[in-house]
């Protein structure tokens, strides 16, 4: 992690590496503006967030951020002048993998010592930070009646079970038209068993049409799924169709209400908490303040036993290296490379995506060029320790500390994959202002910069651009955001969840082709 100390944060730009023939602009640059300490007169007008040439940047020239590859002059870039996607270059270019070598285990907090919070205890010891009863379709075709089973409970009807969050429908446009077998079946299937055993679930429903091709019995075969008194099934076409399901289905939640409210939250370790970590609308400030803060607050979590799931695989991609190095083992370390290979050499090839070069319009606003530069800040999420295991999408997820996650960067695709996974918080950073929430984990959501969380403050739930303002650093911010955990974890509400966010944010991968 790069600490960026508070001299540097007075100017009009900042250098984030000694090394680097590029700085950022923290504020608005004019033409003609002097910046003190670079030796150069701005020859551009840079927005804030922007790249400036530090120093004459010569054609076919690694551009340098953090020390770090972000593309290469396609042009001589003289001092002063605005660097970006008109004057860089994105090209493939080689990168030591040096797998494990610079591997550092995880200086661990004593248990007596670590932080706590309030969370419900299940069964099989897994904690839950909120209270929820899910209802999963099987199919698109049983998606209107999860739905309608889930609006019956308004808060008026819910009232007298305080201790219940809500009844919360997972509905999706998938599990017929689709591959019978193989990955992308078996994709979905591991999904939804994922949300039906999730913590923050005190019961669920699984409902299907009947003559779907994700059959419901094969789908408790294959994720060794049982009924039970917390988990009932229904198939529309055997329970009377599309009224009779829904009334059935809203008399078992009725049943099911009472013991669900019965749960008390418990003090219980922070090693219990595994919050995944995403970003959207990224900007040129992002790999500042929001992500290299949220990668301090993963350090902490990881010292006292948690976990931090990264992912978003095209968005890793260019600096794979940095998490390579740092895995506990070759094995992990190159389970990492084989999803990137996955991606590059069989989903996306000659595709208009983000792991081949483009970014998203919102992200060029922002001030990043290409993939290379974006990565470079997303990857800091996941903090300075070392990568303990490396999963498959929605692989449940038993390692602790910081872990990865194959996922696509897609915001509520990803955070999926990672609720699937166990995740019971999301934590996601934001410079031009995503308005995300997820249910049944509760997601926080962290701005980049000061004028964005200002304007947007019934969205943003902590600013991390106080970094920027120099008031605090990136390792105070780091606690903050780690405390935010603990509350949040607790039972205090996220600003999405003020909102009503998160009915809409259940999107399965699907990565089969629709027949």
């Amino acid at each position: 992690m790069i600490e960026i100390s508070e001299k540097r944060l007075i100017g009009p730009v900042i250098r984030l590496h000694p090394n680097d023939n590029v700085v950022v602009a923290r504020v608005d640059v004019a033409i003609g503006t002097e910046v003190p300490g670079e030796n150069f007169t701005s020859r551009s007008q840079v927005p804030a967030g922007y790249k400036i040439a530090a120093r004459k940047i010569l054609k076919g020239e690694p551009i340098l951020k953090y020390s770090v590859t972000v593309g290469f002059a396609n042009v001589d870039i003289e001092p002063g002048t605005m660097v970006h996607s008109h004057n860089t270059e994105f090209r493939e270019f080689d990168r030591d993998y040096a797998y494990a070598s610079e591997f550092k285990p995880v200086q661990m907090v004593p248990e007596s010592e670590r932080a706590t919070f309030k969370g419900y205890v299940r069964a099989n010891g897994k904690v839950g930070t909120r209270n929820f009863i899910g209802i999963l379709s099987t199919v698109n075709c049983s998606a209107t009646v999860v739905k309608k089973i889930a609006e019956w409970f308004t808060p008026e009807r819910l009232a007298e079970f305080p201790n219940v969050d809500g009844v919360v429908a997972f509905s999706h446009s998938i599990g017929c038209g689709m591959e019978m077998t193989g990955e992308p079946m078996q994709l979905l299937r591991r999904t939804m068993a994922g949300y039906a055993r999730h913590p923050n679930l005190a019961a669920a429903l699984v409902i299907g049409l009947g003559c779907e091709r994700n059959q419901l019995k094969g789908l408790m075969e294959q994720e060794e799924l049982k009924a039970s008194p917390h988990l009932h099934t229904f198939i529309m076409q055997e329970t009377g169709g599309t009224r009779k399901t829904i009334e059935a289905g809203i008399e078992a939640v009725r049943a099911l209400l009472p013991e669900a409210n019965n749960v008390k939250r418990e003090t219980v370790s922070a090693s219990h908490l595994s919050v995944g970590l995403q970003c959207g609308g990224s900007d040129g400030f992002s790999s500042i303040t929001a992500n290299p803060a949220l990668g301090a607050a993963v350090d902490i979590l990881a010292r006292h036993g948690g976990t931090g799931i990264l992912s978003e695989t095209p968005e890793i991609y260019g600096v794979e290296h940095t998490l390579t190095r740092r895995a506990a083992s070759q094995a992990i370390g190159e389970k990492l490379i084989e999803r990137i290979r996955w991606w590059k050499d069989e989903y996306s090839v000659g595709r208009d995506v983000q792991i081949n070069g483009q970014v998203s319009p919102g992200n060029q606003i922002g001030g990043l060029a290409n993939i290379f530069e974006k990565s470079l800040g997303s990857s800091m999420k996941g903090g300075t320790g070392p990568l303990m295991e490396v999963y498959k999408y929605a692989e449940p997820v038993n390692a602790k500390g910081f872990v990865f996650m194959d996922t696509p960067g897609f915001d509520p695709v990803s955070a999926t994959g990672q609720i699937a996974g166990g995740a019971n918080l999301i934590a996601f950073t934001t410079g031009r202002g995503s308005m995300f929430g997820s249910k049944p984990a509760p997601c926080i959501k962290l701005a980049t910069n000061s004028p964005m969380f200002n304007r947007l403050e019934e969205d943003m739930d902590i600013n991390c651009g106080e970094i920027l303002d120099g008031t605090v650093s990136v390792q105070e911010m780091g606690q903050r955001i780690f405390e935010l955990f603990l509350r949040t974890a607790s039972g205090e509400a996220s600003k999405s969840e003020k909102l009503g966010l998160g009915d809409h944010e259940f999107v399965p991968w699907q990565i089969g082709i629709m027949s």
